[in-house]
């Protein structure tokens, strides 16, 4: 009960320090967090988005920028695929839908994904959900000027049902590129929480025949595949990424889309490595923090031992003075790594359409708090030792 009283009373009469030195823990123990979560989160949610396909046909690229222009929408289209290879992989034995898109528009910045009704009428985005418009709407027809916004791009642009706008050439949005037709609004989908509530849906006959795609008005940009069965995309994949090099066949998805994360891993033993260092720091000003004050508490450690606290009792105190400041920051690290990760949360819907579970419970969230704690009690040994070795008559001596 000594120590804890002598802690308590400690904290009080350097509560400035204590303060600085709680803030900064809890800003090493936050940013800590949220990187290692946010890292884990983006790779599990990003691998794991399919949109319901198995794999992407299209032309001749990377499979990695296939698989991002077609499902998450986010890079530039390597280029068209004609009729005939869409008809090809539709009566494939082994597909069980192709849905074929197209892209090449924008409205303020978010894309026109032309389509057919198969997306929302035969796929499952995510098992026993398909994309769904809300009432009052309905879905757009397969030939006039109609579109279905999704839920994100619609809260975004303000559009509803009866609405209309003018889209614009290009993935860039560019106001001197304003096509002259007009599209209406029927719709607004119902939220997936995946990239397809950032587009703006309409009928594949309707992007093709749009002023200034004449020229490519009979080709898609990829088809979107749901396979009978899965062990069936080894041969999809020899026939037309092994034996020919016209077209690619991105498959599996969630394979592919790892790769992203493994290219830019560096960045993740940069932040990681930073992450650590801050740490460090942070625990580092409690041991500068106890230990400068420690010419200060000489008088009172010696009236302790005077009164007959044990050296043990007494350096056990600055130990655990130590690990109450950790433990303090590491609470307050919560409420930083919160505010972190929704705004990164939000920041990557924005971008993306992907919602991360940015408060899921991960074991870093139980590893980090015990970890900088017990580096605080480590570190509290160097000031406990001095505090150990305090001499009582030379702490009682009147000072001059």
């Amino acid at each position: 009960m000594t120590a804890l009283l002598v802690v308590a009373k400690s904290l009080r009469q350097h509560l400035v320090s204590t303060g600085v030195s709680v803030l900064a823990v809890a800003l090493a123990g936050g940013l800590l967090m949220a990187v290692w979560v946010l890292k884990e989160e983006a790779s599990r949610t990003f691998s794991s988005v399919s949109g319901g396909f198995d794999a992407v046909l299209g032309p001749r690229s990377s499979k990695l920028q296939l698989v991002l222009n077609s499902l998450f929408h986010l890079d530039e289209s390597p280029g068209n695929i004609t009729s005939a290879d869409v008809a090809a992989i539709q009566a494939n034995p082994s597909v069980a839908v192709g849905v074929p898109i197209a892209v090449g528009d924008n409205y303020k910045g978010f894309r026109l994904v032309g389509t057919t009704p198969d997306l929302f009428e035969r796929v499952e985005y995510a098992p026993g959900k398909n994309m769904t418009v809300l009432a009052p709407g309905r879905l757009f027809d397969g030939e006039g000027h109609e579109a279905v916004l999704g839920s994100f791009a619609a809260a975004q642009l303000g559009l509803r049902p009866g609405a209309q706008f003018h889209p614009y050439h290009g993935l860039l949005y560019n106001e001197e590129q304003e096509h002259s037709e007009s599209y209406v609004v029927t719709g607004v989908l119902a939220p997936t929480n995946t990239p397809a509530d950032r587009v703006i849906w309409i009928s594949l006959a309707g992007l093709q025949r749009m002023s200034g795609h004449r020229r490519t008005a009979s080709e898609v940009s990829a088809v979107l595949v749901k396979l009978k069965d899965p062990a069936s995309g080894f041969q999809l994949d020899m026939l037309y990424n092994k034996r020919g090099n016209r077209l690619t066949f991105a498959w599996p998805i969630g394979a592919t889309v790892a790769k992203l994360f493994e290219r830019f891993s560096w960045v993740e033993q940069v932040l990681g490595f930073i992450c650590y260092l801050i740490v460090v720091i942070g625990t580092a000003s409690i041991l500068t923090s106890i230990y400068n004050s420690m010419n200060e508490r000489r008088r009172e450690i010696a009236i302790l031992r005077a009164l007959g606290a044990r050296r043990l009792t007494v350096s056990g105190a600055v130990v655990l003075e130590a690990a109450t400041i950790a433990a303090l920051g590491m609470l307050l690290s919560f409420a930083v790594f919160s505010a972190i990760a929704f705004v990164a949360a939000q920041a990557v819907r924005a971008q993306t359409g992907v919602v991360l579970d940015a408060l899921r419970l991960h074991w870093i969230m139980l590893a980090a708090p015990f970890g900088v704690i017990a580096i605080a009690a480590l570190l509290g040994i160097v000031p406990a030792i001095k505090a150990y070795r305090t001499d009582v008559a030379d702490g009682l001596a009147p000072v001059s």
